[in-house]
């Protein structure tokens, strides 16, 4: 049985495929800071995306979206905002995705993403 972690890569690592697939340049992986971390940031365009992976075996606890709550986002607002001060990156455009990667038993990996999925919130 996989834990929870190697699941949690696994999907990241078919999320950043997808990702890559689907014109998204990956510039950073697991960017964390003592308050929390941002699975993936990547350029698409002029924009500078971060994006929350969630992977799910189960629809047991509710959809991979579901699990991106406010307090989440919060914290995904906080690492992003010290990402653009610490990487020279003030003016640059940005937003966050959300991607939920599905693993049923027999079944391909399904992927779904929601593109601006929330603001920038305090």
């Amino acid at each position: 049985m996989k834990t929870t972690t190697s699941i949690g890569r696994y999907g990241e690592d078919l999320a950043a495929a997808w990702l890559s697939e689907h014109g998204y340049v990956i510039v950073e992986r697991n960017y964390r800071r003592r308050f929390g971390e941002v699975d993936i940031i990547a350029e698409q365009g002029e924009c500078l995306v971060f994006i929350e992976v969630k992977t799910r075996s189960s629809s047991r606890f509710g959809t991979p979206f579901d699990a991106v709550t406010l307090k989440k986002q919060q914290q995904l607002s906080r690492i992003a905002g010290d990402y653009l001060l610490h990487h020279g990156h003030a003016d640059t455009l940005c937003r966050f995705d959300v991607l939920a990667v599905r693993l049923e038993s027999g079944k391909p990996p399904k992927v779904d993403v929601i593109v601006n999925a929330f603001e920038a919130c305090g």
